[in-house]
């Protein structure tokens, strides 16, 4: 992942080095915590995405584009120490969650004080157009965080569902960094949209195969944590609809449940009648999308980047 770095590698110090700067308090608890699941790294992928999506149009006349990546930062994190606590996680990126380290409450604090920084730092760009975009997609992903509340141990959640919820959770923060990328260079907004929204798509629709079937010592949680959830996701959808009615009573008791104690044989049965090829192929289908979507850009690195991104989606094992 580290490679999708390199092309802008300065403006990257320079967004750790500010999201470290705005994590400061006079409340010793907010910098442990912030620090800590911070400092838990993961693939950066958001503000990366604003980076490049400035770069790639053009921008050149200053440093919103460092400060914007540090807040979208922010946000993605608070959505990070709020959904651990929804989802009662004790494990994420290799280590203890902050709510099993420090509690629930001081979490969702904290996820407070991230949202209300990142805001702090947008009035200071005092943009209103970026200020919208962020407005609204914080909007979107907590109507995304009550939807996927609503749905858990819902074993029948169908696929048209599981997509909104996926685009408002995920899909929606992807969008709105790129597009204010394009808004930061004067561009046209909708293809960096498209792409935004597609990359976010694929992304975690192959996460959800990963949860099925990758190796929890990379991918940083514990394989099998939908299931224990109580998440149909899209590999779970189309086992359902496919299988036999003895294997689809397995996967509907254990979303019912929020139950992975059957989880070689839903593994087997996801796999046997397809629903991970097909999840996967869904995936392919937006990471082409993305790749569409920069059809207008000018031929540059930060293009080549992009695109490889977009390739990176649904063949990543992380």
């Amino acid at each position: 992942m580290a490679i999708f770095h390199t092309s802008v590698a300065d403006e990257f110090q320079s967004v750790n080095q500010l999201i470290l700067d705005s994590l400061k308090s006079d409340v010793g608890l907010v910098e442990d915590i912030g620090a800590y699941i911070i400092d838990a790294g993961g693939k950066r992928l958001r503000p990366v995405l604003v980076l490049l999506s400035a770069l790639a149009n053009g921008y050149s006349s200053g440093k919103d584009h460092i400060a914007i990546a540090a807040i979208i930062e922010f946000i993605h994190t608070a959505t990070l120490l709020h959904d651990d606590v929804v989802d009662v996680s004790a494990l994420r990126r290799g280590r203890e969650t902050a709510n099993e380290k420090w509690g629930n409450a001081p979490s969702v604090l904290v996820g407070d004080f991230l949202y209300s920084r990142a805001f702090q730092m947008l009035v200071e760009i005092s943009d209103i157009s970026i200020m919208r975009v962020f407005a609204d997609a914080t909007n979107v992903i907590s109507e995304g965080e009550v939807q996927q509340m609503v749905n858990a141990g819902n074993p029948d959640l169908d696929e048209s569902t599981y997509k909104q919820v996926i685009y408002r959770k995920t899909a929606k923060l992807f969008e709105a960094g790129m597009e204010c990328g394009a808004i930061l260079s004067g561009s046209e907004r909708q293809a960096m949209k498209d792409y935004g929204k597609h990359l976010g798509m694929a992304f975690q629709i192959a996460d959800d195969v990963l949860d099925l079937q990758g190796d929890a010592s990379v991918i940083g949680k514990n394989i099998g944590d939908d299931l224990t959830e109580g998440k149909m996701t899209l590999p779970l959808i189309y086992a359902r609809e496919n299988c036999d009615s003895r294997q689809r009573e397995v996967i509907r008791s254990a979303i019912s449940n929020k139950s992975s104690e059957n989880f070689d044989q839903i593994l087997k049965i996801v796999t046997e009648v397809g629903g991970v090829d097909y999840s996967l192929n869904r995936a392919k289908e937006h990471s082409e999308l993305a790749h569409k979507a920069l059809q207008g850009l000018p031929e540059t690195e930060y293009k080549k980047v992009l695109t490889e991104l977009a390739t990176f989606a649904v063949s990543r094992d992380i």
